[in-house]
């Protein structure tokens, strides 16, 4: 069974092994995070629950029922009832419909718990997987924009109607 829970301080040894064990991988679609975040990764995560702790995002890791971390999702920059989505699903989860599933499943998370109205999202365009993730999900291109040299996409997603999801 997989599931969808909060990020929490207990979290953090199984979300750095799922970022060691993906890096490269993660690295081939969108820029490296820096050899510095693997070193200070604890004060990090330290952070980034402080953060959301005032509310300003909402981390989640998408995890097997034994606790193995498969992705990340996260809502950030919270303000104004809308966040900004972003994901990752580990190579070896990759191509199953696992982030459609986690997106559907954050959307509803979004209204219901954060009660959030709109959600952002942005992609290079060749990260096909990406894209197609968002066009099933519902998300509407807004405008094309760079990334640096690559060229990349916006895109929202009105949650007004969007049903809480089935736990």
């Amino acid at each position: 069974m997989t599931i969808i829970s909060r990020l929490r301080p207990g979290h953090a040894e199984a979300l750095l092994a799922f970022e060691r064990e993906n890096r490269a991988y993660f690295s081939a679609s969108v820029p490296d995070r820096g050899d510095d975040y693997f070193t200070g990764f604890a004060a990090r995560h330290r952070e980034l629950l402080a953060e959301q702790d005032a509310g300003l995002h909402h981390f989640h890791l998408i995890e097997e029922a034994d606790g193995t971390v498969l992705g990340r999702i996260n809502l950030v920059g919270v303000a104004d009832g809308s966040a900004e989505l972003g994901y990752r699903i580990a190579e070896k989860a990759a191509g199953r419909g696992l982030a459609t599933w986690a997106v559907r499943q954050i959307c509803g998370v979004a209204v219901s718990e954060y009660g959030l109205t709109a959600l952002r999202a942005e992609t290079t365009l060749d990260n096909a997987g990406s894209r197609a993730v968002l066009a099933r999900t519902g998300f509407e291109p807004v405008e094309d924009v760079m990334f640096g040299a690559r060229p990349g996409r916006r895109y929202i997603l009105d949650l007004r109607g969007v049903a809480s999801p089935a736990r």
